[in-house]
């Protein structure tokens, strides 16, 4: 039996590559998010190496020099894991292993870590253990290297013991991948006349970065108690709870949170719960307005709906934790440019935020502040909804 279980961090050190397609600025940002994620997998960054490179070293990622720098600090404090803030290739990975002689794991296998601890229904647990097994495939080579000095002999064709092994081993994980992919799709057959059943109301979806509050906003709504803190990736899996703003019912969805460089494995493996997305009738996005990045993971959240081809839904943007919103007020005779932190919660409304196309509530969740106004425009928009599919139910409302 082949075992899937990625062992999270402890102390660690972040590395990260900028490149001209990455600025300086943007991957130190990139590294205070995986180490948030590293805290979600129950460990702790101790450190982080930044690389400038034209592009990334197709051998070890970051090339030997930096590679040589980051091991005499893993040597000098002691420390067994370092995590790369990318997808690292499996040569990579084993060529980085050997020089470092430390635990590599890349910001792929971390997400996979952290979706493994927080998988709690045989559904999501499937899903999580099927991307597993993808991303453990094409890394066969590098769990059976150290067989490699078993071998012994001249000649140059001899066939060592890890080489039937890794055969054997991916055989055993092709044959693991099609039965999790025939109980996926057993699962999927449950959740589509799920759905069906639930085809008399109007549905509401939550969608989002991850950590920008859904949950908390489903609780609200709901008045229901889904899990909630202050984690990555703290829901994973899909919840529905029956809401009634005034007379009119409807299903609200909380769904798992997109994040950047989000696996496409992933992806790929939880299309069941995706499913509750593309067959909602209305999407609400919901923001971390307090995030200095928050306007990037806008556009994160807006490729992977169009990604799964559901870009095109009503939706309404709800902007959270305007309680934990700071910026940086310039003096009057400050004439330099006006960067956006420095702009008010009143710029931000004055902006494309509070004028497109799209409705836009500023809230707190949290706080309760500015919940009345946010529900009426989801009654608004459930109500028009409701009229056109069910005009015979008209006189609910």
């Amino acid at each position: 039996m082949i075992d899937t279980t990625i062992i999270s961090p402890d102390k660690c050190v972040m590395v990260g590559v900028s490149t001209p397609d990455s600025p300086y600025e943007k991957t130190k940002e990139y590294l205070e998010e995986l180490a948030f994620l590293i805290e979600t997998s129950g460990g702790v960054a101790v450190k982080s190496f930044i690389q400038r490179l034209q592009y990334r070293d197709p051998r070890t990622f970051v090339g030997k020099g930096k590679l040589d720098e980051i091991k005499e600090y893993l040597n000098a404090e002691e420390i067994e894991f370092v995590v790369f803030d990318d997808e690292l290739s499996p040569s990579q990975m084993r060529n980085i292993e050997t020089e470092l002689d430390r635990k590599v794991m890349d910001r792929t296998g971390l997400i996979l870590n952290i979706f493994a601890q927080r998988a709690r229904t045989s559904h999501a647990r499937t899903q999580v253990e099927l991307a597993q097994y993808q991303y453990l495939l094409p890394r066969l080579t590098k769990m059976w290297t150290h067989l490699d000095r078993q071998r012994g002999g001249a000649s140059m064709n001899m066939r060592g013991p890890g080489e039937t092994q890794i055969e054997t081993d991916r055989r055993i994980v092709l044959d693991k991948i099609s039965n999790l992919k025939e109980k996926l799709k057993d699962i999927d057959k449950q959740k589509i006349v799920q759905r069906k059943n639930r085809e008399s109301l109007i549905r509401v979806a939550l969608v989002g970065y991850t950590n920008v509050g859904k949950s908390t906003i489903m609780n609200l709504l709901a008045k229901s108690e889904v899990f909630a803190e202050n984690k990555l990736f703290a829901t994973l899996d899909t919840t529905v709870r029956k809401v009634v703003i005034e007379n009119l019912p409807f299903l609200l969805t909380d769904t798992v949170g997109f994040i950047r460089k989000l696996p496409h494995g992933l992806i790929e493996s939880f299309k069941s719960t995706l499913d509750e997305v593309r067959e909602a009738d209305v999407l609400i996005h919901v923001v971390d307005v307090s995030h200095p990045g928050f306007e990037e993971q806008i556009d994160v959240v807006n490729q992977t709906l169009t990604e799964i081809k559901v870009n095109d839904k009503p939706t309404i943007m709800v902007f959270n934790k305007i309680d934990a919103y700071t910026y940086i007020k310039k003096d009057e005779d400050d004439l330099t440019p006006v960067l956006r932190e420095n702009w008010s919660l009143e710029d931000l409304k004055a902006s494309w935020m509070g004028r497109g196309d799209i409705p836009s509530f500023f809230i707190s969740a949290r706080e309760k502040t500015n919940i009345e106004e946010f529900k009426k425009e989801m009654y608004d928009n459930i109500k028009r909804l409701h009229a056109i599919r069910y005009p015979y139910n008209s006189f609910l409302y």
